[in-house]
């Protein structure tokens, strides 16, 4: 069954509570150097073939359902 990826994440201008504990969480492990932000990721599995007007309908499901787009940017990813 083909899948499409539809991956969140915050703006850069917004600020990343959950990233910054991560961070954080990373540092106290040890590791250095790394900085995280954190986002979401819908996989969307398709009945049928991938068309121009099925990835419409999830661009349109991204935008209205998926993600905030006042504080969040999306991108659509074909497998």
């Amino acid at each position: 069954m083909p899948r499409v990826v539809v991956n969140v994440m915050p703006k850069p201008e917004i600020l990343d509570p959950q990233g910054k504990a991560v961070t954080g969480a990373l540092k106290r492990l040890g590791f250095q150097g790394l900085s995280v932000r954190q986002g979401k990721r819908f996989e969307v599995e398709v009945d049928g073939e991938v068309t121009p007007e099925v990835l419409a309908q999830i661009e349109q499901a991204a935008d209205t359902l998926f993600a905030n787009t006042v504080i969040e940017s999306y991108e659509v990813v074909t497998d």
